[in-house]
């Protein structure tokens, strides 16, 4: 059956017809979907976990127990699952163990463009890397019987072009692997250092066995057309290559970017006379190959940084003199279109409380969200953003470094999916090494930033059925915060009492700032406001909530009543009492 598939759906069909049966991830674009197209098949067991690093040990469990599993994540995401990742790879496993991971080059929702290659190259796992959805499906399901012939995990590595785009893919049927038995074996998954000294050599020895098979595999392919010039690449930019070549030059595709063969390239650099290494960011394979001694050009003529396009291809080679053939150019330019900024939403819920915070000069520490955006103008409200968590430990070493003064006018703020994601222990570290130091929890209810997933303090799991709900007041007491108290961010009022009562007290606290996210179903509008034009003296301090249904139009405020949701924080600041629910004549 043919189906026309994004390749995170690709590799969903292929995970699970691969065997899967049990899957556990944190949701990461451009990752989130396998997880979410997997929740739909109700004989296997699908779940977000509370970070990247729990869903891999969960993986881990299920691997031991002897059922094929799998965890997704993006790029960032790996980090946070480094610890178990490199034992693993000691360990083994015993049921297949698949861990996807999604780069992001170019950044279009990530803080940075690291390249997990590095990843699998470090902790000696082999990785593999489609190049479109039909890959995406194949790679996915051959892993595990990879994972279990050679005793390893696999990282099955995406980026957001492959994992968001469509292509047809041939599918097959679900293969029902039974769970393998479970065996005590304390050599093998012990790994204190009298067992973790033993298990390396075989890991060293897997390495050899992984380069031998990578030098004839169904992931590696050379695509000989007799040209004098060859290019080696891998994932997004083979199709960029295909696009601008054709059948025009001979091509080694790397679909094993870990352990690269040796044999394969060298047979191939020297069939042509001219070697190109074409890949995204870092130059993995361009350094393999001139540490096989073959000289080839890479980095030196396409960039490391962002993502690559057949225009990208097409300009680097024309420097080089190189002609393309008989494949067709693109015609023209892509039309000009008005940029259009980052915004929260209307009637977002976390702008009440930035609004205030950026009123009052606050120093805010930020974290990873959809409130990140709170950084932008004109809120302008963060001075910083690192990674998950980091704005709670962040604050109290800022707040150590700087002290008392400083811990007047410091917050750190993080949304509820994150806070239990990595801000707890931070805030273990507050409590513990007694800082005055504030943290706001946004709490919308939801995980905002990728696209509504349920996470413990929501009341439901991954497929909306009840599930055990955390009590964010009881637990952030429970890790030695006294002082927690709960505002409405729509009550500007109640926002600034609590924010100024917290940075004065001498003691840390925990200001919970509740509503849910406007783009829940649950959640209904209000009727929209308007602007009293007679009234509105043009003072513009409704502009500076950044909401997007507030314009100027003729010298006089405006709302768009296809945008507003009446959350009426705008209301609250207009000193002349010209926004209301109706227009007054």
């Amino acid at each position: 059956m043919k189906k026309l598939l994004i390749g995170n759906e690709a590799v969903a069909w292929g995970l699970y017809h691969g065997g899967l049966r049990v899957i556990s991830s944190y949701p990461g674009t451009p990752s989130t979907e396998i997880t979410e197209f997997l929740s739909k098949h109700d004989d296997i067991h699908t779940e977000w976990a509370p970070n990247e690093k729990v869903a891999c040990e969960a993986a881990f469990g299920a691997s031991l127990a002897g059922a094929r599993s799998a965890c997704a994540m993006k790029h960032v995401g790996l980090n946070v699952a480094a610890d178990p990742l490199f034992t693993l790879s000691y360990t083994g496993v015993t049921g297949g163990l698949v861990i996807c991971v999604a780069d992001d080059p170019a950044m279009h929702s990530s803080q940075n463009e690291q390249d997990s290659r590095h990843y699998a190259a470090a902790a000696k796992v082999p990785m593999l890397e489609p190049s479109d959805s039909a890959e995406a499906y194949a790679f996915a399901k051959s892993a595990f019987t990879l994972s279990e012939e050679y005793d390893t995990p696999v990282i099955l590595r995406m980026c957001t072009r492959i994992a968001h785009s469509q292509c047809l893919v041939e599918i097959g049927n679900r293969e029902e692997v039974p769970l393998k038995e479970y065996v005590k074996q304390p050599a093998k998954y012990i790994m204190m250092p009298g067992y973790a000294k033993v298990r390396h050599p075989l890991v060293e020895q897997r390495t050899e066995r992984l380069r031998a098979l990578a030098e004839n595999c169904e992931y590696n392919r050379v695509e000989n057309r007799g040209s004098k010039i060859g290019i080696i690449t891998s994932g997004c930019s083979y199709l960029y290559v295909k696009e601008v070549f054709g059948d025009s030059v001979s091509i080694l595709k790397i679909g094993m970017p870990n352990p690269l063969p040796e044999k394969m390239i060298r047979d191939f650099a020297s069939s042509v006379e001219k070697l190109y290494v074409i890949e995204e960011l870092d130059p993995v394979i361009e350094n393999h190959v001139r540490a096989l001694g073959i000289d080839c050009t890479g980095k030196s003529l396409f960039s490391a940084v962002g993502e690559f396009s057949q225009q990208t291809i097409r300009e680097a080679f024309r420097k080089e003199g190189v002609s393309f053939g008989e494949q067709p150019e693109m015609q023209g330019k892509a039309p000009q279109v008005p940029g259009r900024p980052p915004m929260m939403c209307s009637g977002c819920p976390h702008r009440g409380m930035f609004y205030t915070l950026a009123k009052n000069h606050i120093t805010v520490l930020g974290d990873i969200g959809c409130y990140t955006l709170g950084a932008v103008a004109p809120l302008n409200a963060l001075d910083s953003t690192l990674c998950m968590g980091a704005s709670v430990s962040g604050i109290h070493g800022f707040n150590l470094a700087r002290g008392g003064e400083t811990e007047k006018k410091t917050v750190a703020v993080i949304g509820d999916s994150t806070f239990m994601h990595s801000g707890m222990t931070g805030l273990v570290n507050i409590a513990y090494n007694a800082t005055n130091s504030t943290v706001i929890i946004l709490d919308n209810s939801i995980t905002g930033m990728t696209g509504h997933q349920q996470n413990p303090t929501t009341g439901y799991n991954i497929k909306g059925d009840p599930a055990a709900k955390v009590d964010l007041e009881a637990l952030c007491r429970a890790l030695g915060i006294r002082r927690v108290r709960v505002v409405d961010p729509y009550n500007l009022k109640e926002c600034e009492q609590a924010v100024k009562e917290e940075l004065a007290a001498e003691e840390p606290s925990v200001i919970i700032s509740r509503r849910p996210c406007v783009l829940l179903k649950y959640v209904k509008p209000k009727a929209p406001l308007r602007v009293d034009s007679a009234k509105c003296r043009a003072c513009r301090r409704c502009m500076g909530l950044g909401c997007p249904a507030i314009s100027m139009k003729e010298g006089k405020a405006r709302i768009d009543q296809t945008l507003c949701v009446g959350c009426g924080v705008c209301e609250q600041l207009c000193p002349f009492e010209a926004i209301g629910e109706e227009e007054r004549k």
